[in-house]
């Protein structure tokens, strides 16, 4: 089985363009797979045997889902059965296996949960309790700046390079899921903030910034992670004591909140978050009753 998931995962990178992100999730999950049918009394491992793709049937997979229950919220579990749905129609289309033991198991109901935002006030104190005019400081502004204004994803913000910022027309280009392609509105001041990054870079290191270069770099010159963009942002929000913890997916849904609390256009967010599904986007929606509200008390005749 274990070969199998290689030649599933190189698919997905190769065939269906999926990022390393992605394919690594993937991974994760089959490898927690293989590791249920090892340690568990399915019978499908006998000492010496190897695990054979074929005799899981959809009794296994729901024997795994309970294993799952008790430990795991019910989107986690949905998107694990969603890989081995993916995985086993895999092999379908191989010819591995006749059948999909997977899809007739049926997804556990998620709910929806409210997205954490902050309120436009306490978002003013995070950008502006940043202090000081190190290549550091300056670039961690810079970023958050840069979520806040343009709503990106943080791997998105992470692979940019300095190119993709077009300073004149007030637009950065995004690399999102699947490799599709966006242009995102970026307001003024964090460009001012970007460009004033890229200046004192260019001061302390004594290079020129070439137009392929990552847009923001770590302490050794390199690429700068996802990870680290959430450990400065972890810090800063201890610094400042402020009781609401929030990330930098969190900073996406404060973007995609204030926008639709200003009256924007559902279908606009959409495309400024790089959404595929409409229905991804409406999630925000119930956010903003108080606005939704106020627009009923003072249109309905009959309120």
């Amino acid at each position: 089985m274990r070969a199998w998931i290689e030649n599933f995962i190189e698919a997905l990178s190769a065939e269906k363009g999926f990022s390393p992100h992605t394919c690594r999730a993937y991974r994760n999950d089959l490898e927690q797979f293989l590791g249920y049918l090892r340690d568990s009394a399915t019978g499908l491992l006998r000492k010496g045997k190897k695990v054979d793709v074929r005799d899981v049937d959809n009794t296994v997979i729901r024997s795994y889902l309970g294993f799952l229950y008790n430990n795991n919220q019910k989107s986690t579990i949905a998107r694990k059965l969603s890989a081995l749905r993916s995985f086993f129609r895999f092999l379908v289309k191989r010819g591995i296996l006749n059948t999909n033991p997977a899809e007739a198991v049926l997804t556990p109901k998620r709910g929806r949960p409210v997205p954490t935002y902050l309120p436009v006030d306490e978002v003013f104190r995070l950008l502006d309790g940043i202090k000081g005019e190190s290549v550091l400081t300056l670039r961690n502004r810079a970023i958050l700046e840069t979520l806040y204004s343009t709503g990106v994803r943080v791997a998105e913000l992470g692979g940019m390079d300095v190119r993709d910022v077009d300073f004149d027309r007030g637009f950065v280009r995004v690399i999102g899921k699947g490799d599709k392609e966006r242009l995102a509105p970026v307001g003024k001041k964090a460009l001012t903030c970007i460009r004033g990054y890229l200046e004192k870079r260019c001061e302390a290191t004594g290079y020129a910034i070439a137009g392929s270069k990552p847009l923001f770099l770590n302490n050794r010159g390199g690429r700068l992670s996802t990870r680290s963009i959430a450990r400065f942002l972890e810090k800063v929000v201890r610094q400042l004591g402020m009781l609401r913890p929030i990330s930098p997916h969190g900073i996406r849904h404060t973007f995609a909140t204030h926008m639709l609390d200003a009256g924007a256009d559902l279908r606009v967010v959409q495309e400024l978050l790089g959404h595929a599904s409409l229905t991804t986007t409406q999630r925000y929606t119930h956010v903003s009753i108080d606005r939704l509200m106020e627009v009923y008390d003072r249109a309905h005749p009959r309120r």
